[in-house]
């Protein structure tokens, strides 16, 4: 079983632009995103501040994100890295099988990454991410490096949407279409 400890709170800078980003959406009408909390089941809390400070992880979450844009199915999932490439030990089986038959039902689903160092995050279709994995799987590269991220795909801030990922998803469906017509 693994615990809860700091090592869980990886990702949490992405996350706070994301919520930030889900809560203006939100107001405005754009999307409903909810984050899905990993559950968990308390061991230790200290009673003088109520805080857990021991807990293991109940089941295997899935993904971080879920909800609609615009009557649209959406998930995803948010990763941080510190380095030049997204090591695919980030992502786990079942999230990747949790994406494929969330998208077998009509929804769409994707990667959000931030390169901290670079202080740059891309919307990364789950297609794509499908595809690396499938290389990792063969025996090719297990991470997937900061120049194979389409630039077309980084999210830039506007205004207060700090991590505005809707301008992804709206060239992610467009490509869609565009495969679909041919």
């Amino acid at each position: 079983m693994a615990t809860w400890d700091s090592h869980g709170r990886r990702g949490t800078a992405l996350e706070e632009l994301v919520n930030h980003t889900n809560e203006i959406y939100r107001e405005k009408g754009l999307a409903l995103i909810q984050k899905i909390p990993t559950p968990i089941k308390p061991v230790n809390i200290d009673e003088a501040s109520s805080r857990i400070t021991l807990a293991y992880f109940e089941s295997k979450s899935t993904i971080d994100y879920m909800g609609a844009v615009q009557g649209i199915p959406v998930c995803f999932d948010a990763k941080e890295t510190g380095i030049d490439n997204l090591p695919l030990y980030n992502v786990h089986e079942h999230q990747m099988e949790f994406m494929e038959a969330f998208e077998k039902q009509g929804g769409v689903a994707f990667f959000l990454v931030m390169f901290t160092g670079k202080n740059e995050t891309f919307y990364l279709p789950f297609r794509d991410m499908k595809r690396c994995w499938e290389r990792a799987n063969e025996g090719g590269r297990k991470s997937i490096a900061y120049a194979e991220f389409d630039p077309a795909y980084r999210i830039q801030a506007k205004g207060a949407l700090l991590c505005h990922y809707l301008e992804g998803l709206a060239r992610d469906l467009a490509q869609r279409d565009e495969a679909e017509e041919k």
